[in-house]
C-alpha cells in the first residue's frame, strides 16, 4: 500500500490525500461521484511476515460496519475483497479526535461529564445493534457536531456473526490501558466490557493519568483483576464525588456491580443528583478476592444455563467444522469434502459452518511467508478456501473461514474444535500407505481424539483404481 500515490484509482475511488495511519492500515481521503458524503479508504497492510490478525480484523470490520447505521458510526460505502485490492470505503467523519482532548487532560469535570455522556449515548446505540466494540479508546472516538462517532471495528463482536478473531485465538485482544477484566480472560461478548473502557477513558480525562498504565505483558494486564486503581479524588480533590462514583462503577471488576447498560451511564452523567455516592471504605483483601470469585462464578453460571437469548445458535451443534486440505489446490478429495459438508448442513440447518484449512509450518527453520510471486501464502490459502466454499452459497452470517498455521494439522483442527465447542467435524482422508498407518493420518488422529462426531470422507474409487494400476 506504500506504493499508492494521490490520484490513483481503486474500484472507482480516487485517492486524494494520505492521512496519518496506524500500524494496521493505510488511511486515504478519497472521492467518488457515486457518493454524496466525504470518503475515507482504509487499506490493510498485508506485508509478508506481518501479523495475520490484520486480515482477520479487516474481514471483521467489513462484516460489521456494513450492518451498522446511525449518527454514531461512519457510513459504509463499499469494500474490496482479499482476492484483488482489499479496502473498506466509509464516510470521513470531521471533528476533534478524543485523543487530542486526552492530550490536554486533566479536563474540567463538567467537560468530562459532557464528553462521557456523548460516548455513552454512542455505545447505547451500538449495543442496541448487537455489537460490542471491544477496543474503545480515545484514538477510536471522534467528537463531531452530531455527537461522538466510534471508529475502528476490527476487534468488535457482532452477536449474530461468526467471531473471526475469538474463534482462532484465546489471547486477550484490546488496548492494554482500557481492556476489561473479562476480555483478559478471553470473553468477547459482554457490552459491559465497553463500559469498563469508558470508565478508564473518563478516569484519564479527569485526572490526566491512565488508571492501569500501559502494561506490556499478560501478567501486567491481569493486575486490574486484583488491584483497584487509585480513586480519582486521591489525585484531585476538586473532582466531584458523584463523578468519581460513576467512573469507579464503570470500572468494577465484578460485572454484577458494574453498570449493565450504557443508557444508565448516560443518565447518571446527565443527572448528577441521582448518583448514589457511597461512603469511603477501607480496602479489603477479602472483598478483592470475592470480586475475582464472582467474575469466574458468573462465567461458570453462563456456561451452565447455555447461550444467552439472541445468540446465533439456539439448538443443535453450534458449529460444523469442514477441514479441507488445499495444499495442492482444490482436488477431487476437496470436492468430496464439500459434498459431505453440504449434506451435513442440510440436516443441521440450525448450525453454521467454519471452513478450516491448515498451513503447515516447519518444526525447524522459517516457513516462507510469501510464494515466488510475492503473494502472501496465508492470504492465497484464505482466498482458495473461500473459492472452495462458494458453491455452498451460505449467507455470510452462517459461515467463517480460517487458515490455521501449525506443525500438526490434526492438532490444529482438534484445538480449534475444542476451543469453539464444535458439534461435528467433516474431514478428508488420503489414500492409505505404510507410512501413514505407522505415523497416524490426520483423519485417524481427529477421529480418535475429537470430543464431537466426525465424518471422514475417502475417495474409495480412486484408491481402488490406483491399486489396480501396474
Amino acid at each position: 500500500m506504500d506504493r499508492l500515490e494521490a490520484g490513483a484509482s481503486i474500484d472507482g475511488f480516487e485517492l486524494v490525500e494520505r492521512l496519518q495511519s496506524g500500524g494496521m492500515a493505510a488511511l486515504w481521503r478519497a472521492k467518488n461521484s457515486k457518493f454524496d458524503f466525504p470518503l475515507l479508504l482504509k487499506l490493510p497492510f498485508l506485508d509478508p511476515g506481518g501479523d495475520v490478525s490484520v486480515i482477520l480484523g479487516f474481514e471483521a470490520e467489513e462484516l460489521i460496519l456494513k450492518r451498522l447505521s446511525g449518527p454514531h458510526v461512519p457510513r459504509y460505502a463499499a469494500s474490496g475483497g482479499l482476492a484483488k485490492v482489499p479496502y473498506i470505503a466509509m464516510e470521513f467523519v470531521a471533528g476533534v479526535g478524543l485523543a487530542e482532548a486526552a492530550g490536554r487532560a486533566p479536563l474540567p469535570p463538567e467537560e468530562v461529564a459532557r464528553i462521557g455522556a456523548e460516548i455513552a449515548k454512542a455505545l447505547a446505540a451500538l449495543h442496541r445493534q448487537k455489537v460490542v466494540h471491544l477496543d474503545l479508546k480515545p484514538e477510536n472516538i471522534i467528537l463531531a457536531e452530531r455527537g461522538a462517532v466510534l471508529l475502528d471495528f476490527g476487534l468488535a463482536r457482532h452477536a449474530e456473526l461468526p467471531d473471526l478473531l475469538g474463534e482462532e485465538s484465546s489471547v486477550p485482544m484490546g488496548t492494554a490501558a482500557y481492556i476489561s477484566p473479562e476480555q483478559i480472560l478471553g470473553e468477547r461478548s459482554d457490552p459491559a466490557s465497553d463500559l469498563f473502557a469508558l470508565g478508564c477513558i473518563l478516569y484519564q480525562l479527569v485526572t490526566g493519568e491512565e488508571p492501569f498504565g500501559r502494561p506490556a505483558t499478560l501478567a501486567g494486564m491481569k493486575r486490574r483483576l486484583y488491584h483497584a486503581p487509585k480513586p480519582p479524588r486521591d489525585i484531585d480533590k476538586a473532582i466531584p464525588r458523584w463523578l468519581e462514583a460513576v467512573i469507579l462503577r464503570c470500572m468494577e471488576v465484578d460485572r454484577s456491580k458494574r453498570y449493565a447498560e450504557a443508557a444508565h451511564v448516560l443518565s447518571d452523567l446527565r443527572n448528577p443528583d441521582q448518583v448514589v455516592v457511597a461512603r469511603p471504605r477501607a480496602p479489603s483483601n477479602a472483598r478483592s478476592w470475592d470480586g475475582i470469585r464472582n467474575l469466574f462464578r458468573r462465567t461458570d453460571e453462563k456456561a451452565l444455563v447455555g447461550k444467552p437469548a439472541g445468540s446465533r445458535v439456539q439448538a443443535g451443534p453450534p458449529i460444523v467444522l469442514a477441514a479441507v486440505d488445499l495444499a495442492n489446490g482444490s482436488d477431487a478429495l476437496a470436492a468430496e469434502v464439500l459434498n459431505e459438508t453440504a449434506r451435513v448442513l442440510a440436516a443441521r440447518e440450525d448450525s453454521w459452518l467454519a471452513c478450516v484449512t491448515v498451513l503447515k509450518t516447519e518444526i525447524i527453520g522459517d516457513t516462507p511467508a510469501a510464494d515466488e510471486s510475492g503473494q502472501l501464502t496465508y492470504l492465497k490459502r484464505l482466498v482458495a478456501l473461500k473459492d472452495w466454499a462458494h458453491p455452498l452459497h451460505l449467507p455470510e452470517d452462517r459461515i467463517s473461514y480460517h487458515v490455521l498455521e501449525a506443525v500438526s494439522p490434526a492438532d490444529a483442527i482438534l484445538n480449534y474444535a475444542e476451543h469453539n465447542d464444535v458439534g461435528h467435524i467433516v474431514v478428508g482422508a488420503r489414500s492409505s500407505s505404510a507410512l501413514r498407518r505407522h505415523l497416524g493420518s490426520v483423519s485417524t488422529k481427529v477421529v480418535a481424539r475429537a470430543l464431537c462426531s466426525v465424518s471422514v470422507v475417502r475417495l474409495k474409487a480412486m484408491e481402488e483404481l490406483r491399486r489396480r494400476q501396474p
